[in-house]
Order: structure tokens, then C-alpha cells, then sequence
């Protein structure tokens, strides 16, 4: 039986191989005409394994945002599931983008064809919504742990429509007086910690999604808090151009700067497909920097 490495330690050793930067693989139907790939699913095939060509031995991570591959049907998942298997074979750690959120049983359904091994999407993690209640999410963090994935929770996302609910202050529950992003934030880092007899990652399997545009102190999130046990995986969207600097990760982050991956997507995609190896190897260097 072959043995389940914990999320946690792999994200830890591709941070020490290749650092914190996650390319998004994002073809819309504007960047597909700059690319010169037809708005199809064979445009968006083309488009993500160009990406992970680029990617491959030089980042550790990439993101493929679900939704422009869903948009073209079937034929639009069959090219996901090539995009997929090409970025495992080249051993690049896959965030699958697909917010999936729904009640315990229903989301755990959602989660199963992601985070099973041997599936045809199979990918290393997914992104959740919580806005079920953080509980809904519990079978989908059990079976990530128990296949070595990983879960990042939304928790302050960089949409500025977002603002007015993740800001919202609780009325009720053991977080009552705490903001809805600040109650996400604590509550996946308290799963973690109570998983600590489970595994002694350096990284828990849930994370959170805080965007790097996103006033930390204003969503009711203390960055200045001591870095959390196991240390809590940030996916971090909002560097490049939505004008986030990786240089000021630490000021923004501060005690969750440990865990933070930098995800970028249009500042790279945007070099086109004779660019982008090169563009993805400097903003690499950049996100090593940054964490050093």
C-alpha cells in the first residue's frame, strides 16, 4: 500500500525546491485570442498544457481556474483531464480552483472526484467556500487529509464585493464578536492544530484563501499574530495585476507569512506563449525573495 504523504509536507518541499509562486492557468476567451487559440475547448487544452510545459522545472505550483475548462461542457473536462494529468506527470502540485460549497454530505460529494486518488481530476488540493458554516467543509477535510490533499478555505478574497459579508461581525457561535474572515482564519487553524496527534507536517490540510490586496487588520484577521501550529497555507491571489507586490508579502502577512503562496495569474499569462517560461523563472525569483 503506497503511503500517504501529508499535504502538509509536500507543499513544505516544493517551497524549499521551487518557492512559493502558483501560476494560474486561466484561459479566458480574451487571453485565448492573445494567444492565437480558438475561444474552444481545444483552445483552452492548448492553452493549459502550454502553461504547465512552462511551468514544469521551473515553479512548483499551478492553479487551473475550473470555470473557463467548465464553460466548454464536457468536451471543456476532458480537456481539463488532460491539463491535469499532464501537470502530475511533470510533478507540479495542482490547485484545482473550484469553490466548491455546499451542505456536509452534498459538498463531500463536490470534493470526492478532486481529491481521490486515481480519479481523472484528480489534483493535490481545492479551494471551499465556507458560507455553510466552516462545519459543511468537515468530510471534505477529512477525506483531503486522508488522501494527503489539501483544502484552502475562503476567507477574505480580494473581489472588493466581498467586503460587506467577510467583514460582517458574528452574532452568535464560539467566535461570536469576531468577523467573518477573522472566524474562518481561526477556525481552519484550529482544525488543524487538533489534528496535530494525525500528523506533524510543518503545514495542517486545510488552508485559507486571503487575498494580498485584502487590508488584514480592516477583515478583522491579527497578522501579527505568532505563526500558527501547524503552520496555516495562505493561497494569496491578488499580486502582479491586481497590484499586490511580492516584495511586501511579510508587511502584509505578517505571522501567516510562513505559509503564504504567491498566485499569480494575468502578469504571467499575460507574456504569451513565447514569454511565459521566461516570466514565470523572474517572478519565481521574486516570490524566493520575498520569503527568504
Amino acid at each position: 500500500m503506497t503511503e500517504v504523504v501529508p499535504f502538509g509536507e509536500r507543499l513544505a518541499a516544493v517551497f524549499a525546491a521551487y518557492g512559493r509562486l502558483c501560476v494560474g492557468i486561466d484561459p479566458h476567451a480574451g487571453l485565448l485570442d492573445r494567444w492565437g487559440l480558438p475561444d474552444s475547448a481545444e483552445g483552452v487544452r492548448e492553452f493549459g498544457l502550454r502553461v504547465v510545459e512552462a511551468a514544469a522545472d521551473r515553479a512548483g505550483i499551478v492553479k487551473p481556474q475550473v470555470a473557463f475548462f467548465e464553460r466548454h461542457g464536457a468536451a471543456g473536462y476532458l480537456a481539463l483531464e488532460r491539463v491535469l494529468q499532464e501537470a502530475r506527470d511533470a510533478d507540479l502540485l495542482v490547485i484545482g480552483d473550484v469553490k466548491r460549497g455546499d451542505i456536509g454530505s452534498t459538498m463531500a460529494a463536490y470534493a470526492e472526484p478532486w481529491l481521490t486518488p486515481g480519479s481523472t481530476l484528480e489534483v493535490d488540493a481545492i479551494t471551499a467556500s465556507p458560507y455553510l458554516g466552516l462545519g459543511s467543509l468537515e468530510d471534505t477535510m477529512r477525506l483531503a487529509e486522508t488522501n494527503g490533499k489539501g483544502v484552502f478555505v475562503l476567507a477574505a478574497t480580494s473581489n472588493p464585493e466581498a467586503t460587506a459579508i467577510q467583514r460582517s461581525v458574528l452574532q452568535q457561535s464560539s467566535r461570536a464578536g469576531s468577523s467573518i474572515a477573522g472566524a474562518i482564519v481561526s477556525g481552519v487553524a484550529a482544525w488543524n492544530a487538533g489534528r496535530l496527534e494525525v500528523s506533524n507536517s510543518p503545514m495542517g490540510t486545510a488552508g485559507v484563501v486571503v487575498g494580498a490586496t485584502v487590508d488584514l487588520a480592516a477583515s478583522g484577521i491579527d497578522r501579527d499574530v505568532d505563526p500558527p501550529r501547524p503552520g496555516l497555507a495562505v493561497l494569496a491571489p491578488g499580486f502582479g495585476a491586481q497590484g499586490a507586490e511580492v516584495k511586501d508579502l511579510r508587511t502584509i502577512f505578517g505571522g501567516y507569512s510562513g505559509g503564504v503562496i504567491v498566485s499569480e495569474s494575468r502578469s504571467i499569462l499575460g507574456a504569451g506563449p513565447d514569454g511565459i517560461a521566461e516570466t514565470i523563472v523572474r517572478h519565481v525569483d521574486e516570490a524566493v525573495t520575498a520569503g527568504a
